[in-house]
């Protein structure tokens, strides 16, 4: 293997980031610029490979970093090195922005489906003039709570068996079992023939 030869001065010598990290602890700006250059390469490396978006690693990137001005006082060198630390807090921040994102989109999926649900009362009022109220009500309380719960989202809101599912967070197959079972019970309750 062929060694680098260098012209002049030789090879700068590679910062003490232990030393650094230190000062930076004590609110030195020319430690912490040092500690920035050695470590932003690195941080936003491991960043990208988790959230793979490049203007959100750049944002968490640059919260690592500031992490690391704020807490550099708890960095242990017993711990490991100050690379592995930062690496390590750069890790736990991208995580914490996928599962922040996902929470957020699932709620936002959450939030749409029932904003089209229409409400109990329209669909009621429907139901009332095919059926007297008071035998309806007796029936639905002869129901099981998830039979009467599947039926209410899927016939009172007019939810499709999977939304029902999604909804509830049961597999489909489940919900079709309890719609089919709670039906049959309805149907029997209300004495209508087939």
């Amino acid at each position: 293997m062929k060694e680098a030869v260098h012209i002049g001065r030789g090879p700068a010598p590679r910062p003490d980031l232990q030393e650094l990290v230190a000062g930076v602890a004590q609110g030195d700006h020319e430690a912490f610029a040092a500690v920035y250059d050695a470590v932003a390469g690195p941080v936003l490396g491991v960043v990208r490979g988790v959230l793979r978006d490049r203007a959100q690693s750049e944002e968490v990137a640059q919260e690592v970093l500031v992490e690391v001005w704020r807490t550099a006082a708890h960095y242990r060198e017993d711990r490991g090195t100050v690379v592995n630390w930062v690496l390590t807090l750069a890790h736990r921040r991208a995580i914490d922005r996928v599962r922040s994102v996902e929470a957020a989109a699932a709620r936002d999926h959450k939030a749409a489906l029932l904003e089209r649900t229409p409400e109990f009362d329209e669909v009621t009022e429907e139901v009332e003039a095919r059926i007297e109220r008071e035998q309806v009500r007796r029936c639905l309380r002869t129901l099981t709570e998830l039979q009467r719960q599947s039926v209410s989202l899927a016939y009172y809101r007019g939810l499709t068996y999977s939304e029902v599912a999604e909804l509830l967070a049961v597999p489909l197959g489940t919900i079709k079992t309890r719609l089919r079972d709670g039906l049959i019970r309805l149907r029997d309750c209300l004495g209508v023939t087939a």
